[in-house]
This record gives structure tokens, C-alpha cells and sequence, in this order.
């Protein structure tokens, strides 16, 4: 029996008394991942995103572990929700116009010492401003600095679209002016090196590609230690109490985490170890989260019909976005179909022990978007489902 048909057994039994559709997190899986993050990132903290997790029981169980501290979360809505629940650090990793939840912020004492907006143009501190209702509160800020690579005099780009603040004098300029507006402090920089953290540089059956993607990161880390360097000296010249310096992500944790002007590790993909987490030659994770569709036609021979699993991942269209079957070993899409919103056909030999009301598990080539799907996660432990957790979705809460 191979390591995936031994899982293939234990979720099968776990999960006999419960109808497909439906989502695990393996808790072992789900624990050696924190511990494998905890010792990539060195004795730095690692803050972990929500975005990624969707799911507040097991963010609070991660959170109760040694090396994980404060939440990077995603809209400013899930930010105050957060807050409210009990989570006393929590970092907005992207700009808002949100302008009731400003009000909220700037309105309560509690929730604006517990969360920190990113920010990067002026011009977001006016819309800020113009929502505060009549809230004083000190609005705490984070300035998100542009990772990405440029090349031949920067006609050539390699990274996210993200922040206009890219060289020290910018994002030095930018600190002043938060310093001469009252009702901000400026606490925090934030820098996500997604073509380093978020793109896998060991793609199955792409040698070449894989070793571009490996020189591509290699000079993408070195420009950017030294970027971030200097923004970092700039910035604490006109704010020396600057609390934090984000940065990273799964895929590039142990890389940040060697930077002296780095004091916090971003992760949170690397907790479910999503499809999109297997082309790495850094690490290894264990897929921890799963979904279950059931068997519902035998069109013919070597080909089941499961129902629904046309769950697509957000990113530039194509197959990479697609869930994996993974259990059984050895199916695939049909590639006349994919993977249908009500049906999906998969053909291969393992399709002819399939039987009518079987399972078959997939992957998610993303995270937290899972949880988009479901409003319940099932916790697995060896062959037993030990309890339940509510998604986002399950509470009710659809921020995006």
C-alpha cells in the first residue's frame, strides 16, 4: 500500500458515515506543516494568513503554537470581525476603501490598537480621513513595498502588480507625510515577493522552465534583500519606532527569514499544502485539506461521473488552477469536459473499482478558497473525523 492509498483507507473510514460532497483537514498534516514553517523561519514569528486558512478554529489553533503570532488578514470587513472575536493582531494586507469600516475603526479604542491598514498613496489616508464619522482614534499603518524584479532598465517585470513604493526615497517620502497627519502612526513595512514565495521552481516535466523559474528567484532574493535594506534604514529614519517588518510567504520563508531587516515571516498556503505547493525544491508539505465528491455514473469503461467539482482557483486562467483528483491514484480529467460545476467525468483504470456513492478526493489548487465551497471542515485524526469547524462561509461571513 502506497503513503496516498494508506490515506485514501483512513479518509474513507473516517468519513463513511458522511455523504459527499465534503472537506477534511488531516490535523497531523495540518500540524507537521506549522512545525515545517516554525523551523524554515528561524526563530522569526510567523504571522499567519487568514486569506489561506478561512477558518477561525484553525487559525486558532495555529495561533497556540510556539512561533506563530498576529494574523495577516485580507479585507478590513474580516479585519474588525477578527478583532471582535478575540484576535488582537491583525495586519490588513491590502489597501481598502471601506469607508464603515474606517468609521468602526476610528471609532473604537479596542479595535484600533488590535489592527493595522496597508496603505501606499496619500490619497488613501484622505479617504480614511473623510470616513472617521467622528472617530478619533489613531489609525495604526503598514507601507507595503513593491517586490517585484526588473530587468533590461526596467522594461521587463517580474512579480505582482501591487504597490506604487518601490525605492526608499519613495517609501521614506511617503512616511513623512503620515508623520505631519495627525490621527495615524505608521507601525509596520510589508513586502510579498510573490514570484519567489508563491511560484514553484520544480514543475513536473519542465526542466527548463523550472530551471529559468530557480535563476529568475535567485537574482529576484538578491535585488530585493538589498532593496529592502535600504527601505528599511530610510524608513525608521523618520519613524524609529517602527514596530514590524513582514515579509515572505510559504514558498520563500526560509529565504526572507535570513534577512537581518526582516522581524516577521508571512505564511499560510503552506498549513493546507495546496496543489499549487507541490512544485518546490525547498520544501516538502503534506496535503492536509481535502474535498470529497461522490461517485454518481459509470458512463463506461475506465470512466466514472462524480458530482460537481468545478471548483476553479482564483489567478491566470488555466490547467494549474484546476483541483487535482488525487484519491484514487491514477485519474484525470476527460479534457473534452474538465471539471464541471454539476458533473465531472474522470477516466482512468481506477474508475473501474469505483462503485456508485464512492468518493473520490481532490485538491484545490489554492488554499483558503476551498473554504469558499464548504461550510464545514471535518478534522481527521488517524481514521476518526475528532470534530468540526465552521468556514467562514459557515459563519455566515463572505468577504470577498
Amino acid at each position: 500500500m502506497t503513503p496516498r492509498s494508506a490515506d485514501r483507507a483512513r479518509y474513507d473510514k473516517a468519513t463513511a458515515h458522511l455523504d459527499a460532497p465534503v472537506a477534511i483537514v488531516d490535523l497531523e498534516a495540518f500540524d507537521a506543516n506549522a512545525g515545517d514553517l516554525v523551523r524554515r523561519a528561524a526563530g522569526k514569528p510567523v504571522r499567519v494568513a487568514s486569506k489561506s486558512v478561512r477558518c477561525r478554529a484553525l487559525l486558532e489553533r495555529v495561533l497556540a503554537m510556539d512561533g506563530f503570532a498576529g494574523i495577516m488578514s485580507f479585507t478590513l470587513d474580516e479585519s474588525i470581525w477578527l478583532a471582535r472575536s478575540g484576535f488582537d493582531d491583525v495586519l490588513l494586507a491590502y489597501p481598502s476603501a471601506d469607508r464603515a469600516g474606517f468609521a468602526e475603526l476610528a471609532g473604537d479604542p479596542k479595535l484600533a490598537a488590535a489592527v493595522t491598514v496597508m496603505v501606499d498613496d496619500p490619497e488613501q489616508l484622505e479617504l480614511i480621513d473623510a470616513s472617521r464619522a467622528g472617530g478619533t482614534e489613531e489609525i495604526r499603518l503598514c507601507l507595503e513595498l513593491d517586490t517585484a524584479l526588473h530587468l533590461l532598465g526596467g522594461r521587463v517585470r517580474v512579480g505582482a502588480r501591487r504597490s506604487p513604493l518601490r525605492e526608499p526615497a519613495r517609501l521614506a517620502e511617503m512616511a513623512r507625510s503620515i508623520a505631519r497627519r495627525p490621527g495615524f502612526r505608521l507601525v509596520g513595512l510589508m513586502a510579498y515577493e510573490g514570484h519567489v514565495a508563491g511560484v514553484g521552481d520544480s514543475v513536473a516535466g519542465s526542466p527548463v522552465r523550472s530551471r529559468a523559474v530557480r535563476l529568475m528567484q535567485r537574482a529576484a532574493r538578491k535585488e530585493l534583500a538589498a532593496r529592502r535594506a535600504a527601505v528599511v534604514r530610510a524608513v525608521r529614519a523618520v519613524e524609529p519606532g517602527l514596530e514590524f517588518v513582514n515579509g515572505g510567504g510559504t514558498g520563500s520563508v526560509q529565504h526572507t527569514a535570513a534577512e537581518d531587516a526582516v522581524t516577521e515571516i508571512a505564511a499560510g498556503s503552506g498549513l493546507y499544502a495546496p496543489r499549487l505547493f507541490d512544485n518546490y525544491t525547498s520544501f516538502t508539505a503534506r496535503p492536509a485539506a481535502l474535498f470529497a465528491q461522490p461517485v454518481v455514473r459509470r458512463p463506461g469503461v475506465g470512466a466514472v461521473t462524480v458530482l460537481g467539482g468545478g471548483y476553479p482557483a482564483s489567478g491566470a486562467a488555466g490547467r494549474d488552477r484546476l483541483p487535482v483528483p488525487w484519491l484514487p491514484e491514477g485519474l484525470r480529467y476527460d479534457p473534452q469536459e474538465g471539471a464541471g460545476e454539476v458533473q465531472t467525468p474522470l477516466l482512468g483504470p481506477p474508475a473501474d473499482d469505483l462503485l456508485i456513492g464512492d468518493k473520490v478526493w481532490f485538491r484545490h489548487a489554492k488554499a483558503g478558497e476551498l473554504c469558499e465551497r464548504f461550510d464545514t471542515l471535518h478534522l481527521v485524526a488517524g481514521d476518526r473525523v475528532t470534530g468540526t469547524a465552521p468556514t467562514y462561509r459557515g459563519e455566515g461571513r463572505t468577504f470577498l
